[in-house]
């Protein structure tokens, strides 16, 4: 019987023959990816260990119902970090940008075989990106985690920080996603998970060590570079903002009138004198004030639930997760998608690029995301529907107003406390459409508001350019790390 052949035009990696004393305990073709076999090969020619070797104690964990956040989670100030897939760094340090909190009845109870300790290992084992990526909990660390991440006791922040060297580099990360299954969403199960095979050398440690100082570095460099941010745009328009208080008893108590009250809130909250302040200080900036409903139109998303989601399409739903840091706007961070057909049936929820969304909840206490702005960009023909929870600010009048300028004002401290100081409060603080219509903005002329746009623009590409060092910088460790292991 003639031996069968592949013609030499194929793509070797897609398609490839393999004899049945070849195949293992799989049946599907990526396990057998030829360049992810030959990987493996050198590899175990090191003679490694399996990540097994390494644990006392491995636990996932489980994700409290938002729908009854009041039982389940609490404000960062005394709330337990709830660690997600977002918060694992390729770095292998723990990241708290998009963190949520829960309390301590919920740590110590529904979630107490799930803890996570200082120098415990942590690692992703669901969701599509990078698969096992890792993580080192600091010193002094309490916190806890949900069902996409596992927590692992190595008995050693050492062992663990090693370990995560080796899963997050390009190596490891190839070892783990060719023992993942599920298609659009991979998954690891432990017992995959552990069998992963690991080679020590600390010099991996000491590349890593040396990239996350320069990481490290460069993200203060952009953070301050950014955070002049809001100085350049009061300068420009002449606004002096009051120091903001110390949280003292001194500084908590204050008289209010009756009239002040009569046909108002009650809430102490809303009539602290730094919201006065801060009213009179735009007030008596260089520029007239005008309401933002008298510039734009606003429109709330829609409740999607989670049962609309499916596991991959061309739509996409916006959530407030998808205004990142910075006001930047992210379509594919933690992306959910819903069936295609769902453009045409809630068309009116559709985003293009050039329209603002604004967050008008802080996401579970952390008041830092509520009102924060950005512009859809780079749809990629891709169908974005917004959902609750977000709103979407479009038909600008432009012969007013210039969009981008639009943006960082919305995103200006000034603006944002007062939304703060609008919002509904409880264990999330949440504002609506027309208390963000309320808003008063200033608005010079479209000369000046052109310039400012384009020097914030010109400051933002400078943080930019710092972030695409950094990421130059984990290419390079990574192509060394592979040198040593392989070679």
């Amino acid at each position: 019987m003639s031996s069968y052949t592949i013609s030499p035009t194929l793509n070797k990696s897609r398609v490839f023959i393999l004899q049945k004393s070849e195949l293992e305990k799989r049946f599907d073709p990526f396990f057998y990816v030829p360049e992810l076999l030959e990987l493996e090969k050198k590899v175990l020619a090191k003679k490694p260990k399996k990540l097994r070797d390494y644990v006392n104690g491995l636990a996932s964990g489980a994700t409290p119902k938002t729908t009854e956040s009041e039982k389940y989670y609490a404000e960062k100030e005394n709330g337990i970090p709830f660690l997600r897939v977002q918060n694992l760094s390729p770095t292998g340090v723990l990241e708290f940008d998009d963190c949520k909190y829960i309390n301590e009845e919920t740590h110590n109870g529904m979630l107490k075989r799930s803890q996570v300790s200082a120098g415990d290992l942590l690692v992703k084992i669901t969701g599509v990106g990078r698969m096992a990526v890792a993580s080192v909990a600091p010193e002094g660390f309490e916190g806890n985690i949900n069902q996409h991440v596992c927590v692992i006791k190595t008995g050693s922040k050492e062992i663990s920080e090693t370990l995560a060297a080796f899963l997050n580099s390009d190596i490891g990360e190839k070892l783990a996603s060719r023992r993942s299954t599920g298609g659009t969403r991979p998954a690891l199960d432990y017992p995959a998970l552990l069998s992963i095979p690991i080679i020590e050398d600390k010099r991996i440690l000491q590349i890593t060590v040396k990239v996350i100082a320069q990481k490290q570095k460069n993200e203060a460099e952009a953070a301050k570079i950014l955070s002049s941010i809001d100085d350049y745009l009061m300068q420009e328009l002449k606004i002096t903002l009051p120091i903001k208080p110390e949280n003292s008893l001194k500084n908590r108590m204050f008289i209010s009138t009756y009239k002040q009250l009569s046909g108002n809130r009650y809430d102490p909250f809303y009539y602290k004198n730094y919201f006065v302040e801060l009213e009179e200080s735009l007030i008596n900036g260089k520029y007239g004030l005008k309401r933002l409903s008298t510039v734009c139109n606003l429109q709330n998303g829609y409740a999607f639930k989670s049962s609309d989601y499916i596991e991959f399409s061309e739509t996409l739903n916006i959530r407030m997760s998808n205004i990142r840091p910075n006001n930047v706007f992210d379509p594919d961070y933690n992306p959910r998608y819903l069936p295609n057909e769902y453009a045409e049936t809630y068309k009116e929820f559709l985003l293009k690029d050039g329209d603002i969304i604004i967050a008008m909840t802080d996401m579970a206490g952390d008041p830092k995301i509520l009102g924060v702005p950005t512009i859809v960009t780079n749809s990629n023909d891709r169908k974005l529907l917004l959902n609750q929870r977000v709103g979407k600010l479009f038909d600008f009048k432009t012969s007013e107003i210039n969009v981008e300028y639009l943006k960082e004002i919305l995103g200006a401290r000034i603006v944002k406390e007062y939304y703060n100081k609008m919002g509904a409060r409880g264990v999330q603080i949440n504002i609506s459409s027309e208390q963000i219509l309320s808003a008063k903005i200033p608005v010079p002329p479209l000369d000046k508001q052109k310039e400012i746009a384009e020097h914030i623009t010109g400051i933002r590409q400078q943080a930019q350019q710092l972030k695409d060092k950094t990421t130059e910088l984990l290419k390079k460790a990574s192509e060394e790390i592979e040198e040593i292991l392989l070679n």
